[in-house]
């Protein structure tokens, strides 16, 4: 056990539930969303419902942008004030400058004890290495403790997810054009996920049907014979399957928690409405 106050940060792109930050203190740094002539502030300036609503009329997609530097900085700033030291789990560098930035600020303030960890992740995948270390940080734990327990989490969680069609990730440049050319001319329901930070396709289904069933059996073999602990399900305006979803993995796989969610403005640009995914992680 510490006497340290360790501060724990995110990015907007975590979106974690309320319901699963009870007790915890997260601080979360919004990233940027531009669209046309504006810069909205994800999850501030612009709410998933409004932006769902606008994306189904727009003929142009906005584009995303991380957290400045100057943005990080100050944020460090204000968090020293009423911390010891600050670990800032954020959204995978393979898809994000949001960690070059943290980076780039932490050696602004070399006065002040930050480590910066690389969830690799994003969205609840990201989430759930988030809640390790605030949950290790609520504990009392030391700056070492509360990182390492962020890295043990991202070494052993999983996201896995379904999307409705690769143009968005393809236009965000998250995958190159050739699949999102395949995906198109099979009308394939493509199964993705992260891996080494990168977002790979991991399967395909002809209907969302089969990519769900497709999908929990992928998880049974991730599991691998192991007891699901936690899980979040996240839908992008697609709530019927989401709880359909949650009922199943609670009936198959009887997690201690499993939680829904739905997915920031940012996460939306790139993976389209009716995009499904699960999050979670073994004993």
């Amino acid at each position: 056990m510490s006497n340290q106050k360790i501060a724990v940060v995110t990015d907007s792109s975590a979106h974690i539930p309320n319901t699963m930050q009870t007790g915890l203190d997260i601080t979360v740094i919004p990233l940027w969303l531009i669209w046309e002539d504006q810069n909205l502030r994800d999850g501030i300036d612009i709410q998933p419902e409004e932006f769902y609503r606008r994306l189904r009329h727009a003929s142009k997609l906005p584009t995303t942008a991380q957290p400045t530097v100057k943005e990080f900085v100050d944020l460090f700033k204000q968090l020293e004030r009423q911390s010891d030291a600050i670990v800032a789990v954020l959204a995978s560098s393979r898809i994000s400058g949001t960690v070059a930035s943290a980076e780039k600020a932490k050696e602004e303030l070399p006065g002040i004890p930050i480590r910066v960890v690389d969830s690799l992740s994003s969205s609840m995948g990201q989430g759930l290495i988030v809640l390790a270390a605030a949950r290790a940080a609520a504990e009392g734990r030391a700056l070492d403790e509360v990182v390492h327990a962020a890295e043990s989490m991202r070494k052993n969680s999983h996201l896995l997810f379904v999307v409705d069609t690769l143009e968005y990730l393809h236009k965000g440049g998250r995958i190159s054009g050739g699949k999102r050319l395949l995906g198109t001319a099979l009308q394939i329901k493509p199964l993705l996920q992260f891996k080494d930070g990168q977002i790979v396709p991991l399967a395909q289904a002809r209907t969302k049907r089969k990519a769900i069933e497709l999908l929990l059996e992928i998880v049974e073999e991730r599991l691998a014979g192991g007891r699901m602990v936690e899980a979040a399900i996240v839908d992008v305006e697609n709530p019927e399957d989401g709880e359909a979803v949650k009922a199943m993995i609670e009936d198959r796989f009887q997690p201690e928690s499993v939680f829904r969610s739905g997915v920031s403005p940012v996460v939306g640009t790139h993976v389209g409405p009716g995009a499904l995914g699960i999050a979670f992680y073994g004993d």
